[in-house]
C-alpha cells in the first residue's frame, strides 16, 4: 500500500492499450485481453526496485456509449489478476471516461484528466506521493508523451501499438523524450540504465 506522506524518488507512468496490451479498438471485456509478450516480466523488474507502478489511460468509449466505467474496472482487475502471476503489479490504475465532442450526457465533455492533457499523472502524484521531476512516462502515441512531458516527467515511446505510426512524427528532443524502444522491455531497460548513470 502506497502512502501519501512519502515521496519516492522515482517511479513509472504507463499507457495501458499498445504498450501493456494489445490494442483492441474499444476493449469493452476481459476476455479481449492480450498482454503484449515480456510485459509482466518488464513491470516486475520495476516492481522490485521499489518504484511505484501508475497506469493512465484514456478511456472515450465510455462517453461514446462503447462501454460502461465498470467494465473498465473489470479488465483492470482481470489484468491485476493476468500480471501477478509473473509477480508484477500496478500500484494504481487512473482513467479518463470523458470525450471533448463525441458521446453524450455527462461524460462528453472537456477535461484535465485526458490525455495529452497532464490531469491523471499530477493526480497520481498528489494521492500517492509521487515525484514527477524523477517520473517517466511510457507510451505508444505522441498524446501520452506530451501528458508526461506536460507534468515534468521523462518520457519514451514504444513502437508497439500505434507507435510505429507515431514515430514519424516525434521530433528528435521534443516531449522530453529520451529514446524509442520496440516494446515496454526495452524501454524498461533504457530507463533502468539511464536512471542509474544519474546516481
Amino acid at each position: 500500500m502506497l502512502h501519501t506522506s512519502v515521496t519516492f524518488p522515482h517511479c513509472l507512468f504507463l499507457d495501458r492499450d499498445g504498450v501493456i496490451i494489445e490494442d483492441v479498438h474499444y476493449l469493452a471485456e476481459p476476455s479481449q485481453i492480450r498482454i503484449i509478450p515480456g510485459v509482466p516480466e518488464a513491470i516486475a523488474r520495476v516492481n522490485a526496485l521499489g518504484w511505484p507502478v501508475v497506469v493512465t489511460t484514456n478511456q472515450g468509449g465510455v462517453a461514446k456509449g462503447f462501454f460502461l466505467e465498470s467494465q473498465v474496472k473489470l479488465i483492470h482487475q482481470k489484468l491485476d489478476a493476468l500480471l501477478g502471476l509473473h509477480g508484477a503489479k500496478i500500484d494504481a490504475w487512473y482513467y479518463c471516461p470523458h470525450h471533448p465532442i463525441e458521446g453524450s450526457g455527462a461524460f462528453t465533455l472537456e477535461c484535465p484528466c485526458r490525455k495529452p492533457l497532464p490531469g491523471m499523472l499530477i493526480s497520481a502524484a498528489r494521492d500517492l506521493g509521487l515525484s514527477l521531476a524523477h517520473g517517466w512516462m511510457v507510451g505508444d502515441k505522441l498524446s501520452d508523451l506530451e501528458a508526461g512531458a506536460r507534468a515534468g516527467c521523462r518520457t519514451m515511446l514504444v513502437r508497439t501499438g500505434h507507435g510505429s505510426t507515431e514515430e514519424s512524427k516525434l521530433q528528435l528532443g521534443s516531449l522530453n523524450c529520451a529514446g524509442v524502444a520496440d516494446a515496454l522491455p526495452g524501454a524498461i531497460d533504457a530507463i533502468l540504465k539511464f536512471s542509474a548513470s544519474k546516481l
